[in-house]
């Protein structure tokens, strides 16, 4: 193991992790691709049992004798492991959210939407995310998919990247265990239909169906498409989906946020 003792948040090494923002560690090698920084043991073990590269570690001193520490580390191969002073990382990431390790890693290479929908690849059920902006949002979704046994997961264009550091924590690192991919935002519901799957907008509209109705459950392929949190989802994809649909409430609430509407919608219908 490669170990390297950093004393001051200002080392030039660690400068990927004190300086640079979410969108400069995308673009961090373009045009041949970015890094990503997953924090926490849970995090980047799931990352790294999802088969992501890590480039180096960053440790606390206070935590590098642990054993789940030292697991993940035993799996650095060449990466450098820069270990720092309890008080130097906390300056730079803030301890209690990170659990005193954090780990950045090449951005993997996304497939298509039409290799994850391919017919052969018996995925029934799919989430898509359309313009959902809020990174704990996206996480807890991702997270509701895992739990609830969603085949895979799109994005349009518009959303926010599940490999962004708040995602991750919320998602628990769940968007390393699901197949997933981002997709163009015009005519999603044309792209899927086209791959055989008929579409669910969760939508407030007068033709909406309950979620329960046994037809949705009947479908042999169904996309559920969730909007975003100020406005829903677009008229055109409303218009173009096969099924609008409604969850049941009471008290006159007459809606749920896309997390928690995303996570009643995949348990019903899985």
């Amino acid at each position: 193991m490669n170990v390297i003792d950093i004393n001051s948040p200002d080392d030039t090494l660690i400068d990927i992790y004190v300086s640079l923002s979410e969108p400069q560690l995308r673009h961090y090698r373009d045009p041949d691709g970015g890094i990503f920084i997953a924090e926490s043991c849970k995090v980047i073990g799931r990352a790294l049992d999802g088969g992501m590269k890590p480039e180096s570690f960053l440790v606390s001193a206070a935590v590098f004798e642990k054993d789940e520490v030292k697991a993940l580390l035993a799996r650095a191969g060449e990466a450098p492991v820069y270990r720092a002073p309890s008080d130097v990382m906390e300056s730079i990431t803030g301890y209690h959210l990170t659990g005193g390790i954090l780990c950045s890693m090449t951005r993997p290479e996304l497939p298509s939407a039409s290799s994850i929908l391919d017919l052969s690849a018996q995925r029934s059920r799919i989430a898509v995310l359309e313009n959902i902006v809020n990174p704990t949002n996206v996480g807890a979704v991702f997270r509701s998919a895992a739990a609830f046994n969603i085949d895979a997961v799109l994005l349009t264009e518009g959303t926010c990247d599940p490999l962004e550091r708040r995602a991750m924590r919320v998602g628990m690192g769940t968007m390393f265990q699901l197949t997933w991919t981002f997709i163009p935002r015009e005519d999603v519901c044309g792209t899927l239909k086209a791959l055989g799957y008929k579409t669910a907008a969760l939508a407030l509209v007068e033709d909406s169906i309950p979620l329960d109705s046994p037809v949705l459950k009947d479908e042999p392929r169904l996309a559920v498409l969730i909007g975003n949190e100020g406005n829903g989802l677009t008229g055109e994809s409303i218009d173009n989906a096969d099924y609008k649909v409604i969850i049941p409430m009471s008290h006159d609430v007459d809606s749920l946020n896309a997390a928690a509407a995303s996570a009643v919608a995949f348990w019903e219908l899985t």
